[in-house]
C-alpha cells in the first residue's frame, strides 16, 4: 500500500477542535481512501482583543488507489 499526504487548513469560531473536524470533512468531499489525519499546526486570528476564529492545519492521509 502507498499513502499521501495532503495538508489542509480548517477554520471554526467553535475551536480549534472543530477547526480539525472542518478539515477533514471537506476534504472527504474530494478525496477518496483518507485513513487517517494528524493537525500539524494550530493557529488563530484576534479581533478587538478577543479570538475570533481558529485555525488547525491538519495533514490528510490517504491510500493510492492500485497500490494494495
Amino acid at each position: 500500500m502507498v499513502q499521501k499526504v495532503s495538508e489542509v487548513v480548517g477554520s471554526s469560531k467553535a475551536g480549534f477542535a472543530k477547526a480539525a473536524e472542518n478539515a477533514v470533512t471537506v476534504a472527504a468531499r474530494t478525496v477518496r481512501n483518507i485513513r487517517w489525519f494528524r493537525v500539524s499546526e494550530l493557529e488563530g486570528s484576534v479581533k478587538d482583543g478577543k479570538i475570533a476564529e481558529y485555525h488547525a492545519t491538519v495533514k490528510i492521509y490517504f491510500d493510492l488507489e492500485g497500490t494494495e
